[in-house]
């Protein structure tokens, strides 16, 4: 299996941000695109979810949910132990990696549209399930060295982000119009895959910025930012597994589980924790582990679960 073609948008973006070619994108277009594709994504997932509402899915939002408190917890000792960062930088960390890239989802659905592998269409309800629990997690982790937090700018940014507002308000719409909705989805549906390939130029060159700001710590971060992630696609891949879902299914929750947030997580932390130094953080999962699922990652994790496990 192949890289979707999307993914050569990254590529040029990297290339040319490190050969400083005279490439830019307005950051009002990159604010559109963000906004664009978190409705896409919550607007496919919310009329799907008029659909399949049951019991069933009920349990497994709520071993989604559990999966997003446990993956930061398996984060902080591996960065206290083998990384000997301070408390405040590990807790930090592992929010980032507890929580989920949407953009790495976006390119997980778009490589299985372009491979033809199906997959359960309510899946952005588990996107914004796995939001918030690595910011609690985190900020506990971050609370026991004597940290102090102010509740209601935690409360704020995990639950009215731009990210959270925009996927979980795409999922109502979509879950509240049903059929209706249909109307609207030639836009956020035709146009997705040319939306994403220009967000990802501009990920492209944010990426290649990153690369510079490694700093002291660039080997472990290089390392951790390469090993959580394969940590995490065995764990999404065996929940997904006892949760019986399709091929497709596992590839998106394996993704979901290796990748990082970038966006929401350093908006709560920046809120609630004044203190913190979030930019090795910010670094490792937007400057190798974004690049890692994008380029390496999600083909990888296809391919393992159709040689291992179907």
């Amino acid at each position: 299996m192949g890289l979707d073609i999307v993914v050569a948008f990254f590529i040029l973006g990297a290339v040319a941000q490190l050969a400083k070619a005279e490439l830019s994108l307005p950051q009002s277009l990159y604010q559109s695109l963000v906004i664009f594709l978190l409705l896409a994504i919550g607007l496919k997932g919310g009329i799907a979810l008029s659909e399949h509402v049951n019991a069933a899915l009920l349990v497994k939002s709520a071993a989604v949910l559990a999966f997003g408190f446990i993956l930061p917890l398996i984060a902080f000792p591996l960065l206290r132990s083998f990384g000997h960062l301070p408390r405040l930088d590990a807790a930090t960390i592992a929010a980032h990696y507890g929580s989920v890239s949407v953009a790495t989802y976006a390119v997980a659905v778009a490589f299985l549209d372009s491979q033809g592998i199906e997959y359960e269409p309510y899946f952005p309800l588990f996107v914004a399930l796995l939001e918030a629990p690595a910011i609690a997690v985190g900020l506990w982790l971050a609370s026991r060295k004597g940290e102090k937090t102010d509740g209601k700018a935690i409360a704020k940014e995990m639950l009215l982000n731009q990210g959270m507002v925009l996927l979980l308000g795409g999922i109502l719409i979509g879950w509240w119009g049903g059929e209706r909705a249909e109307r609207i989805m030639p836009f956020f549906g035709e146009l997705f895959h040319g939306v994403l390939a220009l967000f990802l130029l501009a990920m492209g060159q944010k990426a290649a910025q990153r690369w510079r700001e490694l700093g002291a710590n660039a080997s472990f971060l290089a390392s951790f930012g390469v090993a959580m992630p394969l940590i995490g696609a065995v764990l999404g891949t065996a929940l997904a597994m006892l949760l019986g879902l399709s091929h497709g299914g596992m590839v998106l929750l394996a993704t979901l589980g290796a990748s990082a947030s970038y966006i929401a997580v350093p908006a709560a932390l920046s809120a609630a924790l004044p203190k913190a130094d979030l930019g090795p953080a910010i670094t490792a999962s937007l400057g190798v582990t974004f690049p890692f699922n994008v380029l390496v990652g999600i083909p990888l994790y296809s391919a393992l679960i159709n040689h291992f496990v179907l």
